[in-house]
C-alpha cells in the first residue's frame, strides 16, 4: 500500500463500514477487482477530514457508515468493461431501474477517472448512534436514477433532511458534494489531484 494510505478504522477507532465492492452486494453483482479485503482505505488526509466529520456527527447523534474510500483503477476499469456487457437483470432493478447499464458513464454515475482513484473520496451515510440504524436517505446506495441527487422530488421531509445533516456535516470538515449522488464526497483539498492509484486493498 502506498505510504500514505492507511486503512480508515486504525485512525478512526468505533467507524462503521461495509466495503460494498468487495462484497456481492453491489451493483456488478459481485466482488469487484482489486477489493481483496472488506476494508476501507484513504489518505491520512482523507482520515483527518473524516475524523472532524464523526465529531460533528456525534454532536447531532449521528455516527458513520462507509461503504467505499479509496477505489484501485483497476476496480474502476472493472466497472466499464460491466457496463458494456449484456443485461442480465440481476442487479437492474435495486441499482439503475431507468437506464441502461451503457448509459452508466454518459449519465455521470461512473467515471473512467474516479476521485475514489486519487484517494480522496469517500462514500458513506449515517446512522442513529441511540440505535444502530441507518438514517432513511430516500434511496440506497449506488441507485443510479434522479432520486439519489440532492434535492430531489419525491422523498420524505425526514429523508431529506438528513441529507441536509449528511451534507452539512461532510462539507463543514472540507469535503465538497457531488450533486448526482447524496452519499459520494470528495477532499476539497486532495493530496493526489492528479494521480490515480492501482495498489489493491488487501
Amino acid at each position: 500500500m502506498n505510504h500514505d494510505f492507511v486503512f480508515v478504522d486504525e485512525l478512526l477507532p468505533g467507524i462503521r463500514w461495509d466495503a460494498k465492492y468487495a462484497t456481492w452486494d453491489n451493483f456488478t453483482g459481485k466482488p469487484v477487482d482489486g477489493y481483496v479485503a472488506n476494508r476501507i482505505v484513504g489518505t491520512s488526509a482523507l482520515c483527518v477530514a473524516l475524523e472532524r466529520a464523526r465529531k460533528k456527527a456525534e454532536a447531532i447523534g449521528f455516527g458513520l457508515l462507509l461503504w467505499d474510500g479509496y477505489r484501485p483503477q483497476r476496480a474502476v476499469d472493472c466497472f466499464l468493461r460491466w457496463s458494456r456487457q449484456p443485461e442480465d437483470g440481476r442487479t437492474k432493478r435495486r441499482h439503475y431501474p431507468n437506464i441502461d447499464r451503457s448509459e452508466m458513464i454518459a449519465t455521470g454515475y461512473v467515471a473512467a477517472r474516479s476521485s475514489h482513484s486519487r484517494g480522496g473520496a469517500v462514500d458513506l451515510t449515517l446512522y442513529h448512534l441511540s440505535t444502530g440504524e441507518l438514517a432513511s436517505m430516500g434511496g440506497d446506495f449506488d441507485l443510479m436514477d434522479p432520486i439519489s441527487h440532492h434535492e430531489a422530488q419525491g422523498i420524505t421531509y425526514i429523508e431529506a433532511s438528513n441529507r441536509h445533516d449528511l451534507r452539512s456535516v461532510m462539507e463543514g470538515s472540507g469535503f465538497n458534494a457531488f450533486d448526482c449522488e447524496w452519499w459520494h464526497y470528495t477532499l476539497k483539498h486532495e493530496p493526489y489531484p492528479d494521480t490515480y492509484f492501482d495498489f489493491p486493498i488487501a
